[in-house]
């Protein structure tokens, strides 16, 4: 499918890579890693691209993905965006699983949130079309519809010079769509999943961005979390290229995605 509202080329060309990758049993190397993330500001894999990568492992069964509702009404800034990002790739995981009452629910859950950070607009005028697509099974339709909602939520959020937002944003959904993976290989081990689970570039990427959040940002308690468990999760996602993650590390992988979502998910007291 040809992603005709994507901004990025970059990230169409990362979306070709990755399903290469796993059709050939060959991963990445970290220039093609490095070349795909740094495309724009911050050009990560969207997690539609994650899901495309896992679609060439076999069949899966995406409404087992699904997890329990998380709450919209946080009071901290970084912790809507990190939220944001993960809601956004539960939306990609219901599309998936061609569950139309579920990418409504999600994309209440997105608006609130939206909303909260002062980016509704972006979203609220797409989601009449994306209940449309849904209502009437245009899967194809509804992925590009997400996407370019996600990419207008971060375009809205550099214009508004929030750069720490965006850089949060795409966090929360790396996770959530790494949590998905993880979680699918660590059931069904093979080598060639294990391969698909090497991405030094991005997580190299990702922290160093978020080394540079502003101080309140990086001072908030869920942003301290996620720090030190993307510095566990870069450990991991990190080995070699001749290596494929062995069945333990994917398994202790996909327990830090796990956990760092929950957290993520809390309410700050």
């Amino acid at each position: 499918m040809i992603w005709k509202l994507r901004p990025l080329a970059g990230c169409l060309a990362f979306v070709c890579l990755c399903a290469s990758a796993a059709a050939d049993a060959t991963p990445l190397t970290p220039a093609e890693m490095a070349a795909a993330a740094r495309t724009d500001g911050i050009s990560i894999p969207m997690p539609g691209e994650f899901m495309a990568a896992l679609n060439k492992l076999g069949k899966i069964d995406w409404a087992a993905k699904f997890r329990l509702p998380i709450g919209t009404n946080y009071t901290s800034r970084p912790q809507m965006a990190l939220n944001l990002g993960g809601l956004i790739a539960d939306g990609y995981i219901a599309v998936e699983a061609q569950d139309a009452p579920q990418v409504k629910n999600i994309g209440r859950d997105v608006i609130s949130l939206a909303a909260a950070l002062g980016v509704s607009k972006e979203v609220t005028k797409r989601s009449s079309s994306i209940e449309t697509f849904a209502e009437k099974g245009q899967w194809d339709q509804l992925k590009e519809e997400l996407e370019a909602t996600q990419n207008e939520v971060k375009q809205a959020m550099i214009d508004a010079k929030d750069q720490d937002l965006v850089t949060l944003v795409s966090v929360g959904g790396w996770l959530r769509g790494m949590d998905v993976i993880s979680g699918q290989i660590a059931a069904h081990y093979t080598e060639l999943g294990g391969k698909l689970l090497r991405q030094p570039g991005i997580i190299e990427f990702l922290n160093e961005h978020l080394d540079k959040l502003q101080d309140k940002a990086r001072d908030d308690a869920s942003v301290r979390m996620v720090r030190k468990k993307m510095a566990d999760i870069q450990k991991l996602v990190a080995f070699p290229l001749d290596k494929a993650a062995t069945a333990e590390q994917v398994k202790e992988l996909n327990v830090i995605t796990a956990e760092a979502l929950r957290e993520i998910s809390k309410k700050q007291k």
